[in-house]
């Protein structure tokens, strides 16, 4: 069959991702075939497009981690799925598309009253959050934790199944109307609106003499030394991303880039013994050939019965660079989903 897909010549420049049709071969003995009916977008992506990601393909690739759809054919080893089954997977890079051939091991099967949309922005955030906080931050009861871009799909996930633990939850934010959403919608108790010069005594004023436990940390940047002194003794700092590190253009200015990096948050590792405090960052595709650890902790996760993703925002498959360029500019709330 032909498909349809959003192609990079290569890394470099988010303005060439180009619209193609390529010929899709059956699937494998071990794949199922799916037509795509959502595309949920993730920071990955646009570090992988702008050449800033180191697990992008070499030359040409098709970017898109995280997706759903029906499946329309079957490999003869697959025995879990059949034919018209709704899906909701990940993928290790070829998300934008029509439709994929896909390794069943790395699908799940869409909760009945669950759209595609919503299922799109859930195998890859929801893995992230929960590893996050539960694996590596080992939330307990009744902590507080620090949320980094506590609007985006990863926050409001991160939210709900901290809430779980009845952790006291605060947000941080890059605008009143984001903080806004986050005290009347979400149920975060405390929201931010980040200010560089004044983050640590914003952090301050919103723990209101509680101690810190755990924060997500996905900025980078002049934000990360103000979580880390913020945590109190044995607190635990979980970074995964550094969204300060994108770039307002499609091509990133690669001396401003080469700037960020050299001023870059650094630690003492003679002294950190002595503040008692974790500083652990993780990559969820590094995870991807881990295939038990990822079922483990998507059905710890599942388990929750969270409500379903946020979608706050769909565009058609034909507008991806405007649904990219939304989501770029740090503006939206909730999920970013391409429906195809």
């Amino acid at each position: 069959m032909q498909r349809r897909v959003y192609r990079m010549p290569k890394a470099g420049n988010i303005n060439h991702l180009q619209l193609v049709e390529e010929p899709l071969a059956e699937p494998e003995s071990d794949e199922v075939q799916v037509a795509v009916k959502a595309i949920g977008l993730n920071f990955a992506d646009i570090f992988a497009m702008q050449g800033l990601y180191e697990a992008t393909p070499k030359g040409s690739f098709i970017p898109g981690l995280e997706f759903s759809g029906e499946v329309i054919a079957i490999g003869k080893n697959v025995s879990s799925y059949r034919i018209g089954d709704r899906v909701m997977g990940a993928t290790k890079f070829g998300g934008y598309v029509s439709h994929l051939n896909h390794h069943y091991q790395y699908l799940t099967k869409l909760p009945e009253h669950w759209s595609f949309e919503q299922g799109a922005g859930f195998v890859v955030q929801g893995l992230t959050a929960y590893y996050a906080l539960r694996v590596l931050g080992n939330l307990k009861e009744n902590q507080t934790v620090l949320i980094q871009s506590g609007a985006g799909g990863v926050g409001i996930l991160a939210n709900r199944i901290a809430k779980k633990y009845h952790a006291y939850t605060i947000g941080t934010v890059s605008s009143q109307k984001k903080a806004d959403f986050l005290l009347e919608t979400q149920g975060y108790d405390r929201a931010i609106v980040r200010n560089d010069k004044e983050f640590n005594n914003q952090i301050k004023n919103a723990l209101d003499g509680r101690e810190l436990n755990l924060v997500l940390e996905t900025i980078g940047g002049p934000l990360f030394m103000p979580c880390y002194k913020a945590l109190a003794p044995m607190g635990r700092l979980i970074t995964f991303g550094s969204a300060s590190f994108t770039s307002d253009s499609g091509k990133p200015n690669m001396l401003k880039t080469a700037i960020k990096y050299i001023k870059r948050p650094k630690l003492d590792i003679m002294r950190m013994p002595k503040s008692n405090k974790s500083v652990m960052g993780f990559n969820l595709i590094w995870l991807y050939d881990r295939v038990e650890i990822l079922h483990e902790v998507l059905e710890k996760l599942q388990a929750l019965e969270i409500e379903p993703p946020l979608v706050g925002h769909s565009f058609p498959f034909e507008q991806m660079h405007d649904a990219i360029a939304l989501f770029r500019s740090g503006k939206s709330m909730g999920k970013v989903v391409v429906a195809v």
